[in-house]
């Protein structure tokens, strides 16, 4: 009886430790940009990440027409489309913290300063797979100039950059965004890990375990509300991506302390 006891408590015991163990990490989206003196997709939205001492800093590239990549969430500056422009006509935007726009040579010579915060970064989908390649090849080249190769990831929504990036760099860590393949079929296409919204895990809550089965990691974009939270950590989900990283990674310490 008393051995019986013994073998129950341990295995509950394993099973909190695993729970812990494999509780999820954070992932500032866009960088801590509501901290202090930052904004979205700055050089201080980065180092504020790294202050933190999350799992990982998440920034969107671009490529202009005549081939610098720049850190930028949307498509256009002021109505200016940046993969046709040449980089002369933007390399003066000031980002709302009086920062300049980032090329992505300065935001990796930042990353390359602490390298205990990953750089999440997400390739855009361009016009043509022209013009994606280009954004793909002139990304690895950087990563390879600042030396950042070993704690860079790589997520985007198309499925040409997702490809290109796994030919160009097979040990590279990959994650599709788009949220319309099954873990099954990510890894059929040598991917590393699906990076859903939400609503798509919502929906198919059993992709989470069935990627972890298949060695595929799994991330959720992008979550503020601490219901939210809550459930995303409740299903196991590896990685969190938020605007909210410090409030994240304090529910994150509180739950397991319970």
């Amino acid at each position: 009886m008393k051995k019986f006891l013994l073998i129950i408590l341990f295995s509950v015991s394993l099973s909190s430790f695993m729970a812990i163990s494999q509780s999820s990490r954070v992932i500032a989206h866009r960088g801590y940009w509501r901290s202090g003196g930052a904004t979205e997709n700055s050089i201080a939205s980065l180092v504020a990440a790294q202050q933190l001492k999350i799992y990982g800093s998440e920034f969107d590239v671009w490529i202009t027409a005549d081939g610098v990549a720049v850190i930028h969430h949307d498509a256009d500056i002021n109505g200016i489309k940046i993969e046709t422009t040449p980089y002369s006509e933007i390399k003066d935007y000031k980002l709302a913290n009086g920062e300049t726009l980032p090329t992505l040579a300065t935001y990796l010579d930042a990353g390359s300063k602490n390298q205990t915060t990953r750089l999440i970064m997400e390739l855009k989908p361009h016009s043509d797979k022209q013009r994606e390649n280009a954004l793909v090849k002139e990304a690895l080249r950087l990563v390879e100039q600042y030396n950042v190769a070993g704690h860079t990831e790589y997520i985007s929504f198309s499925k040409n950059i997702c490809q290109q990036l796994h030919a160009l760099a097979p040990k590279a860590e990959i994650s599709y965004l788009n949220g319309d393949m099954t873990p099954a079929e990510v890894k059929e296409q040598g991917w590393t890990g699906i990076d859903y919204n939400e609503s798509i895990f919502r929906k198919n809550p059993e992709w989470v375990a069935e990627a972890r089965t298949l060695g595929l990691t799994t991330n959720v974009w992008t979550v503020n509300r601490d219901e939210s939270m809550e459930w995303c950590i409740s299903l196991n989900i590896d990685f969190i991506t938020t605007d909210e990283p410090e409030k994240l990674a304090n529910l994150i310490k509180d739950l397991k302390k319970k």
